[in-house]
């Protein structure tokens, strides 16, 4: 199947998924679209079972889609862009030393408290996966996943300071995780062989090159912007700087998903005050929402058939259901400690611990970065294991958030 048939059966599913969301479920887009495709996926394993089918086809069509190289190297820079261009500047930079050491600070501890918890987890189970892979599963899983978030949030009538908060955070920790990851995976895979100064000395020069490349990259587009009254042409640059870009960014061995949320904010905020005409800013506007609802829509979709490759094993399902607990307190500590650090000093908003703890969800990144590792028990088990906390993270953190959200709330009226 070529890459035309290949898109046209994804968008087909998602607009059918979405109708029959809209029209029976009414729940919040990318959750009822996730859950929908899970209900196809377990349907067409069971099917497989009772040998009314075969998944083969599919599991072969996945197999060509390559989810890791879609979302990593495709959807995510038009994704974060697309967020970040809604974002405010001015309210990012209020809460800049709060977000910036979240996305961090944050992300480092978390991955080793997850990771050293889950190597513990792993031994008592008798899974025998190695402690650099159990850190590459702390790497993996800590980053909250700013696509989930952002469509999430917008929902769930959390207050300004903290959607603020939560969504620069998960903007910035994205790139920061896939950093850690990718250098972890090295270190395991036996391709990066660095001493602890070399890897911080890698870290600084994948994410401060990623800034700075989007800072010139939208500085660039900006005065492009600013010399033409277009649409058409204005939007087109923008579609070049997360597909030029991206790759641009690849090339030089620099953050990609920080270069997008850089420029995206650029454009955003300098871009839509001083760059572009009413008429430019809607149609920029209306073309880059419908980007990131038709994104996530084939995204979700696939995070839901792509179960159909998961190790079956009871083993991995109930070491994930611990992982759910694991994975949560290790987010609360690496929050809480940094918030009440800092809250000495500087206000953060109210209930922020609970709420960046609950309202920080895994998706579409952390198991793109699972489907990433190379074959083995380790690959197999780690995938199953982070499937369970995304699913439970999506499905069930993402339809609790606003109500908990409310009644932290009204105790505190």
């Amino acid at each position: 199947m070529d890459v035309f048939n290949i898109l046209a059966l994804l968008t087909t599913l998602a607009a059918l998924f979405a109708w029959v969301n809209h029209r029976f479920l009414r729940l919040p887009v990318t959750i009822g679209l996730m859950i929908i495709s899970l209900v196809f996926s377990t349907g067409l394993v069971l099917m497989t079972w009772a040998g009314v089918v075969s998944t083969e086809p599919f599991v072969d069509l996945l197999a060509r889609i390559q989810f890791d190289e879609a979302v990593l190297h495709g959807m995510l820079g038009a994704l974060l862009f697309a967020g970040a261009l809604h974002v405010h500047i001015d309210d990012l930079l209020r809460h800049r030393l709060l977000i910036g050491t979240l996305a961090t600070v944050g992300v480092l501890s978390s991955t080793a408290l997850v990771g050293l918890g889950a190597y513990q987890l792993f031994a008592l189970l008798g899974m025998g996966i190695p402690l650099i892979y159990a850190l590459v599963f702390g790497a993996l899983i800590s980053p909250t996943d700013p696509i989930a978030v952002a469509a999430i949030l917008k929902k769930a009538g959390v207050p300004k300071e903290l959607e603020t908060t939560i969504t620069g955070e998960s903007l910035f920790n994205d790139g920061v995780g896939v950093v850690v990851f990718l250098v972890i995976l090295g270190l395991a895979t036996g391709e990066t062989h660095a001493t602890p100064g070399e890897v911080l000395h890698l870290l600084a020069v994948e994410v401060g090159g990623g800034v700075i490349f989007g800072a010139i990259m939208g500085w660039a587009v900006y005065h492009m912007l600013a010399s033409v009254d277009h649409y058409q042409v204005e939007i087109l640059l923008t579609l070049a700087i997360v597909t030029g870009g991206y790759a641009a960014a690849q090339l030089l061995h620099i953050s990609g998903p920080l270069a997008m949320v850089i420029a995206g904010l650029m454009i955003g905020n300098r871009g839509r005050s001083f760059a572009m005409s009413e008429r430019t800013v809607e149609r920029l506007d209306e073309f880059w929402e419908l980007m990131d609802e038709f994104l996530n829509a084939i995204l979700f979709v696939m995070i839901g058939i792509e179960v159909l490759v998961l190790e079956l094993d009871p083993l991995y399902g109930a070491a994930g259901a611990i992982a759910i607990v694991l994975v949560l307190g290790a987010r609360f500590v690496s929050v809480g400690v940094p918030v009440q650090l800092i809250g000495r000093r500087h206000k953060v908003p109210d209930h922020a611990v609970k709420v960046l703890t609950w309202g920080g969800l895994r998706g579409g990144i952390s198991v793109a970065l699972a489907l990433s590792l190379p074959q083995g028990e380790a690959r197999d088990a780690i995938l199953t294991v982070t499937y369970v906390v995304v699913i439970f993270s999506i499905v069930v953190q993402g339809l609790t958030v606003g109500p908990f959200v409310e009644r932290l709330i009204g105790r505190a009226r």
